[in-house]
């Protein structure tokens, strides 16, 4: 099949409000950039946006041809959210979306023109620049409040996490969401799909070195920094600031 990859580089464009983005713990400001490809990308009314840290398995076009009607993105649910009471918190209490319902943004099927209708663009510039939120997955807790009643909800066999979670159907898309990942851990659910990819890759080399250079230190960053995450979240909740207690007008 014919393809072709284009890069595009949007940092000028968010140039005016780069300011007001906020690097949350893994999160940097790129991945905000999600919420621009309507406008970035006018030629389109409908595409597939996927984060890096993911293997596909099967076949995309079959995400691709999913029928979003009027909903604005199609996505699945996020199992670490759904399965752990301080988000579960964090989504109903914090942010007013039902976690049963809050879907992971690493793999969406974007309905663009719905996207532009909405104004869902301008209305993640206006919150940005009005309010100052403190926030665990920045540009994902925008799309679930933006977007929430007009998100269909995928099987999670189309992002699936290193959950304990049974996957729906096959497992189409296999997502390294969590602070375990594959090129630092051994332990780390479907991991061998990355491996086996990474294998073929000529950074195979690079990617091992670090897997090896990976030592109890830097773990011991990285699973202090998740705890805190959870202590973060009964913060926010318990907070007077939050998405549910500011934002009645959107």
């Amino acid at each position: 099949d014919e393809f072709r990859i284009d890069f595009v580089d949007i940092s000028e464009d968010l140039e005016k409000i780069k300011s007001r983005l906020k690097d949350v713990y893994h999160f940097s400001v790129v991945t905000y950039y999600r919420l621009f490809i309507a406008s970035l990308f006018p030629q389109y009314d409908k595409v597939i946006y996927l984060d890096c840290d993911l293997v596909v398995r099967g076949d995309i076009s079959e995400l691709y041809r999913i029928d979003l009607k009027d909903n604005i993105l199609g996505a699945a649910p996020e199992e670490f959210v759904q399965n752990t009471r301080e988000f579960r918190d964090y989504a109903r209490i914090a942010l007013g979306v039902n976690p049963d319902t809050y879907v992971n943004a690493g793999v969406l099927l974007m309905n663009l023109r719905q996207f532009r209708e909405n104004r869902i663009e301008q209305k993640f510039i206006s919150m940005i620049t009005e309010y100052d939120f403190d926030l665990l997955d920045p540009d994902q807790a925008y799309l679930n409040y933006l977007c929430k009643d007009k998100i269909l909800v995928l099987p999670n066999g189309w992002n699936k996490e290193p959950m304990p979670v049974a996957c729906e159907g096959e497992k189409n898309i296999v997502h390294y969401a969590l602070y375990k990942k594959p090129w630092q851990y051994d332990d780390v659910e479907d991991g061998e799909y990355f491996w086996d990819y990474a294998r073929k890759s000529p950074f195979y080399n690079v990617i091992s070195d670090r897997r090896a250079s990976f030592d109890d230190t830097e773990k011991a960053k990285k699973e202090a920094a998740a705890a805190q995450i959870v202590e973060h979240a009964r913060k926010i909740v318990a907070s007077d600031y939050t998405f549910s207690k500011m934002l009645c007008k959107f």
